[in-house]
């Protein structure tokens, strides 16, 4: 079964921060791999479900024309919005997914530390629904914990498997690490185009 809101609810009850995304090295590694990933140096318009309290959002803002991010936890996308209120180019909203997810398409979706808390279907769903969102060409970042948490449905790993599973969907790279696991796609039917390749480099 997905994790419901009031687990997150009770989460931020007992912490504002209740994963150090402020304070852990851990974290601004993380953060610094997952932005050292992305392809393109620029996006136009991108998607970050479960955006807790908008320390990635602030990173990805600068790479970004416009930026939605979101979370189901009203105290996390109060933070979120506090966190961003003077980057005109974010917005944050509270959203419950895979139900909330918005319209429009997207150039770069960032699926942070989200995807091990729905269930089967609801994984499905969202894995579906992400990559129907995206422009053709467009990126799609994965980025979870791999050792085992009781109250998660799946591992990372597993999450993972679900978008290698998904048409449309084509691995660019990877960064393995025995904590965290990182993935690059782009929506595209065949190869994917490398980033020396879009630079025109060979």
């Amino acid at each position: 079964m997905t994790v419901g809101p009031d687990y997150f609810d009770g989460m931020y009850a007992a912490s504002p921060d209740p994963w150090g995304f402020e304070s852990r090295w851990y974290e601004r590694r993380k953060y610094a791999v997952t932005m050292a990933l992305l392809p393109s140096e620029r996006y136009r318009d991108a998607f970050e479900p479960g955006c807790s309290i908008g320390v990635l959002t602030r990173l990805l803002a600068g790479r970004c024309d416009r930026l939605l991010s979101c979370d189901a936890a009203a105290a996390a996308a109060e933070a979120a919005v506090r966190r961003n209120a003077s980057l005109r180019n974010v917005r944050v909203e509270q959203r419950l997914l895979p139900g909330d997810w918005p319209a429009g398409r997207f150039d770069l979706i960032v699926l942070s530390e989200l995807l091990y808390y729905f269930g089967e279907d609801d994984l499905r769903d969202v894995v579906r629904l992400a990559a129907a969102a995206l422009r053709p060409g467009g990126t799609l970042i994965a980025v979870h914990w791999r050792h085992p948490v009781a109250e998660y449905p799946r591992s990372g790993d597993e999450a993972h498997a679900a978008i290698g599973r998904q048409p449309g969907l084509a691995r660019l790279s990877a960064y393995d690490d025995p904590d965290f696991l990182a993935e690059v796609y782009l929506r595209a039917d065949g190869a994917p185009v490398s980033v020396a390749q879009a630079g025109g480099l060979i």
